[in-house]
């Protein structure tokens, strides 16, 4: 089983940028979600094993890159203008290569413990 390790997180004056990375060892799809405080956790960006196709929510689109470097085995989601709605627990999922890139929480099968992204206002 896929271990999962997410980093990056911290406390951002709204503007600012945090990047945050997952370390996972083999071929998969890599999603991030987060979670707010007293909210359903929700979807953010996913990645082919490849790099070859990317997915964004629309809410982070426009200021959100998601890239991956396989010989590092790690997935990178830079995200920049941070809002005080992007306050949340952020983690990273993994599903098996060769699937969609998907939105659903329920076609991922790894989870991290995830990292926290606090922004101030």
């Amino acid at each position: 089983q896929v271990q999962l390790v997410e980093s990056g997180g911290g406390l951002v004056q709204a503007g600012g940028s945090l990047r945050l990375s997952c370390a996972a060892s083999g071929r998969y799809v890599m999603g991030w979600f987060r979670q707010a405080p007293g909210k359903e956790r929700e979807f953010v960006a996913s990645i082919s094993w490849s790099g070859d196709t990317t997915y964004y929510a629309g809410s982070v689109k426009a200021r959100s890159t998601l890239t991956r470097d396989i010989a590092k085995n790690t997935v990178y989601l830079q995200m920049n203008s941070l809002k005080p709605e992007d306050t949340a627990l952020y983690y990273c999922a993994a599903r098996s290569a060769g699937r969609a890139v998907d939105a659903d929480i329920g076609k991922y099968d790894f989870w991290g413990q995830g990292t926290q992204v606090t922004v101030s206002s």
